[in-house]
């Protein structure tokens, strides 16, 4: 069983290996993102909590978010394993997501960083602003926030799952399929 964290900034091209990671092994790809939304959208408990916090411009705690992975996990139970992407982003959430892996006799088995230099995400980011629509991928000031947000919060996560022996940083840098075949290497190890 592969339990797999993919990390990497915004414009790392996460969310592009993560679909060809889970065509060729079998897994279950878990965004938190895609999470938040199936669950509001059904208007699941879990959902109606999460909105309840959003809606007043607070973020929605861990036990909500962790609630939620759960009931993915369980839905799905996919034995091949997960990709998580987006998720934890803390060592609390690190500690939650162990404690539940645990739970059902099971555990994360690597953590894979995507590396890209700041300016190579700026840049991907902009283009992919051209037709996202999204406003975040359109100026450059937020981006570059985005990019100091994530490296303070997931470097302690990364460093956690270090101590484990699982962490790998894996350049991001190359085409597409370059970058898949490190990360298949990686997992194939």
């Amino acid at each position: 069983m592969i339990n797999l964290i993919l990390f990497g900034p915004p414009g790392s091209g996460k969310g592009t290996q993560a679909n060809m990671l889970v065509e060729k092994y079998g897994l279950t790809h878990i965004s938190t993102g895609d999470l938040f939304r199936h669950e509001i959208s059904n208007k699941t408990p879990l959902g109606l909590k999460a909105q309840e916090y959003m809606d007043q411009g607070i973020l929605v705690p861990d036990e909500v978010t962790i609630g939620m992975l759960e009931n993915r996990v369980d839905e799905t139970n996919n034995q091949k394993g997960y990709i998580l992407d987006g998720f934890p982003r803390t060592i609390a959430q690190s500690e939650a997501l162990d404690a539940f892996f645990k739970s059902r006799n099971t555990s994360v088995t690597h953590l894979l960083a995507l590396d890209v230099d700041d300016n190579e995400i700026v840049n991907r980011l902009l283009e992919r602003g051209k037709t996202s629509g999204r406003p975040d991928d359109a100026n450059e000031e937020v981006i570059r926030k985005r990019i100091v947000e994530y490296n303070a919060k997931t470097s302690q996560v990364y460093d956690y799952y270090a101590q484990k022996n699982i962490s790998q940083s894996i350049d991001g840098v190359g085409s597409i399929d370059e970058i898949f075949q490190r990360l298949c290497n990686a997992l194939d190890a």
